[in-house]
Protein backbone atom coordinates (compact mmCIF):
# COMPACT_ATOMS: atom_id res chain seq x y z
CA UNK A 1 0.00 0.00 0.00
CA UNK A 2 2.88 2.38 0.76
CA UNK A 3 4.36 1.85 -2.71
CA UNK A 4 0.94 2.48 -4.30
CA UNK A 5 0.68 5.74 -2.33
CA UNK A 6 4.19 6.67 -3.46
CA UNK A 7 3.25 5.84 -7.07
CA UNK A 8 0.20 8.08 -6.80
CA UNK A 9 2.36 10.96 -5.54
CA UNK A 10 4.87 10.44 -8.35
CA UNK A 11 2.09 10.33 -10.95
CA UNK A 12 0.64 13.56 -9.55
CA UNK A 13 4.09 15.14 -9.90
CA UNK A 14 4.28 13.97 -13.52
CA UNK A 15 0.86 15.35 -14.31
CA UNK A 16 2.01 18.68 -12.87
CA UNK A 17 4.96 18.78 -15.25
CA UNK A 18 7.66 17.47 -12.90
CA UNK A 19 9.88 15.15 -14.97
CA UNK A 20 11.55 13.94 -11.80
CA UNK A 21 8.36 12.12 -10.86
CA UNK A 22 8.49 10.00 -13.98
CA UNK A 23 12.23 9.42 -13.58
CA UNK A 24 11.48 8.03 -10.12
CA UNK A 25 8.80 5.71 -11.57
CA UNK A 26 11.27 4.51 -14.21
CA UNK A 27 13.86 3.90 -11.51
CA UNK A 28 11.36 1.90 -9.48
CA UNK A 29 10.05 -0.27 -12.34
CA UNK A 30 12.87 -0.37 -14.90
CA UNK A 31 14.28 -3.72 -13.77
CA UNK A 32 10.94 -5.57 -13.38
CA UNK A 33 9.71 -4.31 -16.78
CA UNK A 34 12.98 -5.31 -18.46
CA UNK A 35 12.86 -8.74 -16.77
CA UNK A 36 9.29 -9.26 -17.94
CA UNK A 37 10.23 -8.36 -21.52
CA UNK A 38 13.38 -10.50 -21.42
CA UNK A 39 11.49 -13.55 -20.13
CA UNK A 40 8.89 -13.10 -22.84
CA UNK A 41 11.36 -12.49 -25.68
CA UNK A 42 14.61 -14.17 -24.69
CA UNK A 43 16.68 -11.38 -26.22
CA UNK A 44 18.29 -8.54 -24.25
CA UNK A 45 18.20 -5.94 -27.03
CA UNK A 46 14.56 -6.62 -27.83
CA UNK A 47 13.77 -6.54 -24.10
CA UNK A 48 15.47 -3.14 -23.75
CA UNK A 49 13.51 -1.82 -26.73
CA UNK A 50 10.23 -3.13 -25.33
CA UNK A 51 10.95 -1.66 -21.89
CA UNK A 52 11.82 1.74 -23.37
CA UNK A 53 8.72 1.70 -25.55
CA UNK A 54 6.54 0.72 -22.58
CA UNK A 55 7.84 3.62 -20.50
CA UNK A 56 7.47 6.04 -23.38
CA UNK A 57 3.87 4.93 -23.97
CA UNK A 58 3.15 5.17 -20.25
CA UNK A 59 4.46 8.73 -20.19
CA UNK A 60 2.53 9.69 -23.32
CA UNK A 61 -0.69 8.22 -21.93
CA UNK A 62 -0.31 9.11 -18.26
CA UNK A 63 -3.35 11.37 -18.48
CA UNK A 64 -5.40 8.25 -19.34
CA UNK A 65 -4.18 6.27 -16.33
CA UNK A 66 -7.01 5.58 -13.90
CA UNK A 67 -5.61 5.98 -10.39
CA UNK A 68 -8.21 3.55 -9.02
CA UNK A 69 -5.88 0.85 -10.36
CA UNK A 70 -2.25 0.04 -9.60
CA UNK A 71 0.30 1.82 -11.74
CA UNK A 72 2.57 -1.23 -11.94
CA UNK A 73 -0.29 -3.36 -13.34
CA UNK A 74 -1.00 -0.76 -15.99
CA UNK A 75 2.69 -0.46 -16.87
CA UNK A 76 3.14 -4.26 -16.96
CA UNK A 77 0.17 -4.52 -19.27
CA UNK A 78 1.73 -2.00 -21.65
CA UNK A 79 5.04 -3.91 -21.56
CA UNK A 80 3.28 -7.26 -22.03
CA UNK A 81 1.36 -5.91 -25.03
CA UNK A 82 4.58 -4.60 -26.55
CA UNK A 83 6.29 -7.97 -26.06
CA UNK A 84 3.31 -9.86 -27.51
CA UNK A 85 3.20 -7.48 -30.48
CA UNK A 86 6.88 -8.10 -31.15
CA UNK A 87 6.38 -11.86 -30.91
CA UNK A 88 3.56 -11.55 -33.41
CA UNK A 89 5.67 -9.44 -35.77
CA UNK A 90 8.63 -11.76 -35.76
CA UNK A 91 6.50 -14.89 -35.97
CA UNK A 92 6.69 -17.87 -33.73
CA UNK A 93 10.34 -18.39 -33.10
CA UNK A 94 12.08 -21.12 -31.20
CA UNK A 95 15.60 -20.75 -30.01
CA UNK A 96 16.66 -24.35 -29.59
CA UNK A 97 20.24 -24.13 -30.86
CA UNK A 98 21.66 -24.29 -27.35
CA UNK A 99 19.30 -27.12 -26.49
CA UNK A 100 20.54 -29.24 -29.40
CA UNK A 101 24.13 -28.53 -28.39
CA UNK A 102 23.33 -29.68 -24.88
CA UNK A 103 21.79 -32.89 -26.21
CA UNK A 104 25.06 -33.65 -27.95
CA UNK A 105 26.92 -33.56 -24.64
CA UNK A 106 28.94 -36.79 -24.64
CA UNK A 107 28.51 -37.35 -20.94
CA UNK A 108 24.75 -36.83 -21.17
CA UNK A 109 24.86 -34.75 -18.01
CA UNK A 110 22.96 -31.54 -17.59
CA UNK A 111 24.97 -28.61 -16.35
CA UNK A 112 23.12 -25.62 -14.97
CA UNK A 113 23.66 -23.82 -18.29
CA UNK A 114 22.33 -26.78 -20.27
CA UNK A 115 19.26 -27.00 -18.08
CA UNK A 116 18.71 -23.26 -18.39
CA UNK A 117 18.96 -23.50 -22.18
CA UNK A 118 16.44 -26.34 -22.26
CA UNK A 119 13.98 -24.49 -20.07
CA UNK A 120 14.43 -21.30 -22.14
CA UNK A 121 13.86 -23.26 -25.35
CA UNK A 122 10.74 -24.94 -23.97
CA UNK A 123 9.44 -21.61 -22.68
CA UNK A 124 10.05 -19.98 -26.07
CA UNK A 125 8.08 -22.76 -27.72
CA UNK A 126 4.94 -22.11 -25.66
CA UNK A 127 2.15 -19.94 -26.99
CA UNK A 128 2.49 -16.27 -26.01
CA UNK A 129 -0.56 -16.59 -23.71
CA UNK A 130 0.95 -19.53 -21.83
CA UNK A 131 4.38 -17.91 -21.71
CA UNK A 132 2.85 -14.71 -20.31
CA UNK A 133 1.20 -16.37 -17.30
CA UNK A 134 4.31 -18.43 -16.51
CA UNK A 135 6.60 -15.40 -16.73
CA UNK A 136 4.32 -13.25 -14.58
CA UNK A 137 3.84 -15.94 -11.94
CA UNK A 138 7.23 -17.62 -11.72
CA UNK A 139 9.70 -14.97 -12.86
CA UNK A 140 7.93 -11.76 -11.85
CA UNK A 141 6.36 -13.48 -8.82
CA UNK A 142 2.98 -11.78 -9.21
CA UNK A 143 -0.07 -13.07 -7.39
CA UNK A 144 -2.99 -14.55 -9.31
CA UNK A 145 -4.91 -11.34 -8.65
CA UNK A 146 -2.07 -9.21 -10.02
CA UNK A 147 -1.73 -11.42 -13.11
CA UNK A 148 -5.47 -11.12 -13.71
CA UNK A 149 -5.16 -7.34 -13.47
CA UNK A 150 -2.16 -7.17 -15.81
CA UNK A 151 -3.67 -9.51 -18.41
CA UNK A 152 -7.22 -8.22 -17.92
CA UNK A 153 -8.54 -11.73 -17.32
CA UNK A 154 -10.73 -13.28 -14.63
CA UNK A 155 -8.85 -15.03 -11.81
CA UNK A 156 -10.31 -18.38 -12.87
CA UNK A 157 -8.91 -17.96 -16.39
CA UNK A 158 -5.49 -17.10 -15.00
CA UNK A 159 -5.52 -20.24 -12.84
CA UNK A 160 -6.63 -22.54 -15.66
CA UNK A 161 -4.21 -20.97 -18.16
CA UNK A 162 -1.37 -21.33 -15.66
CA UNK A 163 -2.26 -24.99 -15.11
CA UNK A 164 -2.29 -25.61 -18.88
CA UNK A 165 0.98 -23.72 -19.35
CA UNK A 166 2.72 -25.74 -16.64
CA UNK A 167 1.47 -28.98 -18.20
CA UNK A 168 2.67 -27.97 -21.66
CA UNK A 169 6.03 -26.87 -20.30
CA UNK A 170 6.39 -30.14 -18.38
CA UNK A 171 5.60 -32.12 -21.57
CA UNK A 172 8.08 -30.15 -23.65
CA UNK A 173 10.82 -30.54 -21.07
CA UNK A 174 10.15 -34.28 -20.87
CA UNK A 175 10.48 -34.45 -24.67
CA UNK A 176 13.86 -32.72 -24.30
CA UNK A 177 14.98 -35.24 -21.71
CA UNK A 178 14.41 -33.10 -18.62
CA UNK A 179 12.35 -34.95 -16.05
CA UNK A 180 11.04 -33.22 -13.00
Amino acid sequence: MVQEDADDALIARCRNGDGGGFAALVGRYERPVFNLAFRMLGDREEARDVAQTAFLKALENLDRFDSRYRFFSWLYRIAMNEALDLIGRRGRQTELTDVHAAEDDLLGELTAADLGARVRGALDDLSPDHRAVLVLRHYQELSYEQIAEVLELPDSTVKSRLFEARERLREQLADLGVEG
